[in-house]
């Protein structure tokens, strides 16, 4: 079973991939571009949220490589590991900085809104972020245990 699961999520991770580059190269500098030429005024807002854009699903992206590493290490049998905590340590900086950015651009939009509407979407990204990071450090934390565990098992067997 762990087999079909691993092998699946593999599947997904692929194309969650190939499309985060796609978005990433074309889509959202496309999107933003073409927000310049249709409205003048927020002209200047096109390559920091090109940039913005970027870096957040380059977080992503380093999310997708470390979980596909870790599925590497439970098909090895490996996961109980300092290699295992170093990739979930890439994911918990990776959400880190992706949830700063976020936040950073919640504060920038929710000090100039006109509309409530995208602050609050915003504020529930950032909440959702924070949820993600903070169970991330439980989730390591717990890795860290399971590992002290199996090799003081390891030395008394």
């Amino acid at each position: 079973m762990t087999h079909f699961a691993v092998a699946a999520l593999r599947i997904l991770l692929v194309a969650a991939f190939a499309l985060l580059l796609l978005l990433q190269t074309m889509s959202f500098p496309g999107q933003f571009a073409h927000m310049a030429q249709e409205s003048p005024e927020r002209a200047y807002l096109q390559w920091p949220l090109t940039a913005f854009a970027v870096v957040e699903l380059l977080c992503v992206q380093v999310v997708i490589v470390s979980t596909w590493k870790l599925l590497t290490l439970v098909r090895r049998d490996r996961i109980f590991s300092g290699a295992a905590t170093a990739w979930v340590d890439a994911i918990v900086w990776a959400v880190l900085v992706a949830w700063a950015l976020l936040f950073a651009l919640f504060l920038a939009v929710g000090f100039t809104a006109d509309d409530p509407g995208v602050p609050l979407m915003l504020f529930v990204f950032v909440v959702g972020g924070a949820v993600i990071g903070l169970l991330m450090l439980v989730l390591r934390e717990l890795l860290r245990q399971a590992t002290t565990l199996r090799s003081d098992m390891e030395a008394v067997i």
